[in-house]
């Protein structure tokens, strides 16, 4: 939804039409995205622990966790939960490898290098495809608007309305990558954190040139949950803001005041805070993920049965009601900028869509290997 978003908030900032064409979102369960004892409870978990496949396959997925095969109740955990998260319903499926953590800055590094790869936020936006996730009859915005951008977090510096999201995001010029807050910045000595400002296109052409793929949601939650059955978090059920700081998320007033209890304003390294069950770090905050699937609001009606289903792979086509045109996937996870009052993203069970153009500061992935 963000790139056709900026369209038309931009719009609305030249001329004042097309931001009629593209409603904010309305309600905190609706909203876009942000966006104790660790050590000893994951102990607990060593049944859950995986033993993988062989020695051979392990040194051949280095980085990576062979997630074991299994069955489990997927969707709605709590009173948080929003209405695409229902009905909860049963899954199966096969094993997998996953990467431990996001994908990095130097790896996306080495891609790049090896490809000359030019991700979406690096290129001019086509009006002409940019129109498609708009209304009939969306006007062209300003040729000034149409640049290479990203969406880049700016913060206000007091309490403003949660149902707007314009109010904390800005469309900026020379964001990618490479420059996460726009023309001037870098990331220089931020190899090890996660890259953003990443496509979906941008995530899938990464996956083929490693030999992966991005996960299923099925996937990605069975993952989340690190081995814990019907538990809210990767870590059990212990609220995010309880104890000791589990997962790079945003304490205090959320846009306007970060208390950073858990040591980050931003970003954090990837596996600066404990792994779940499986030995998967940052399955909860830091970023969103990109997922394979299409997003359909109602997809777990349409496949929810006593049996159970089995490695489901996403809607055939993509709906999201709040924002019929565009085209969606799912992400998971939540990010450095989710807390409990705005969406809670960091559940297990918490789906969140954009568009596969989408790039922002706070959205990244991993791969998965069969």
């Amino acid at each position: 939804m963000l790139l056709a978003s900026v369209a038309a908030i931009s719009c609305k900032q030249k001329t004042g039409t097309a931001a009629k064409a593209v409603q904010p979102v309305t309600g905190a369960k609706k909203a876009l995205c942000c966006e104790s004892n660790i050590p000893k409870r994951f102990a607990s978990l060593n049944t859950n622990q995986v033993t993988v496949p062989d020695a051979k396959s392990a040194a051949s997925h280095k980085g990576m966790i062979w997630i074991k095969p299994g069955t489990f109740m997927m969707g709605a955990d709590n009173s948080q939960a929003s209405p695409d998260e229902y009905p909860k319903h049963k899954v199966t499926v096969d094993g997998f490898w996953m990467d431990a953590t996001e994908v990095t800055n130097d790896e996306f590094a080495q891609f790049v290098k090896a490809t000359g790869y030019i991700t979406t936020a690096e290129r001019k936006p086509d009006w002409n495809q940019l129109k498609k996730q708009l209304p009939p009859g969306t006007e062209k915005p300003d040729d000034s608007v149409l640049v290479a951008a990203s969406l880049v977090f700016d913060p206000p510096k007091h309490p403003v309305d949660l149902n707007d999201y314009t109010q904390w995001w800005t469309w900026k010029k020379g964001a990618d990558w490479k420059h996460p807050h726009g023309l001037g910045s870098n990331i220089n000595g931020k190899g090890n954190y996660p890259v953003v400002h990443v496509s979906w296109y941008d995530a899938v052409a990464y996956c083929k040139w490693a030999g992966k793929r991005l996960p299923t949601e099925a996937e990605w939650e069975w993952a989340a949950r690190g081995g814990l059955q019907n538990k809210i978090y990767p870590w059990g059920n212990e609220p995010v803001d309880a104890g000791k700081p589990k997962a790079n998320t945003w304490q205090g007033h959320f846009p306007d005041n970060n208390t950073m209890r858990d040591k980050f304003y931003g970003l954090a390294p990837v596996a600066s805070f404990p792994a779940n069950g499986y030995g998967l770090y940052d399955m909860a905050g830091n970023v969103w993920e990109w997922c394979a699937d299409y997003y359909n609001s109602d997809y777990y009606k349409t496949i929810a049965s006593a049996s159970g289903v089995k490695d489901p792979k996403g809607p055939a086509t993509s709906y999201d009601p709040e924002d019929p045109y565009a085209k969606k996937r799912s992400i998971r996870g939540g990010s450095f900028l989710c807390n409990d009052s705005y969406c809670s993203g960091y559940r297990v069970a918490r789906r969140m869509k954009t568009t596969e153009d989408s790039g922002m500061e706070h959205l990244g992935f991993r791969c998965v290997e069969d």
